[in-house]
């Protein structure tokens, strides 16, 4: 069962990602092997990495109000970038409204989901 959520959130960055690479000039990714690792390391990243940065980060995130864990996500979607080939952002402002775009993609397939299973 653990796979099968695994393959549906990596699903869900393939297609955050394609909204992304669409959205954004400064934002380009290669052919469907880019995009494919992109979202794997992505997934992986947000699934491992991210809550130990986050118990590790706690009282930083707490004392800015959530903005470090916002710099956390900021920093899965650049670990993305940096290991995967034909994949690039330019920009601050670009990784920034990146990852607000990553999460809303998220979020809003998250609940269609749930009102589906429901």
């Amino acid at each position: 069962m653990i796979w099968v959520a695994l393959l549906i959130r990596w699903g869900v960055n393939v297609l955050a990602l394609i909204v992304v690479d669409w959205l954004f000039d400064g934002v380009t990714i290669g052919r469907w092997g880019p995009l494919l690792l992109a979202a794997a390391i992505l997934t992986i990243g947000n699934t491992i990495i991210k809550p130990i940065l986050a118990i590790l980060t706690l009282p930083l995130i707490i004392f800015t109000f959530g903005l470090a864990y916002f710099a956390i996500n900021v920093l899965m979607l650049a670990l993305a970038e940096w290991i995967t080939p034909d994949f690039s952002i330019d920009g601050f402002w670009t990784y920034v409204g990146a990852t607000i775009v990553v999460w809303l993609v998220n979020v809003t397939v998250g609940w269609v989901l749930d009102k589906v299973r429901a």
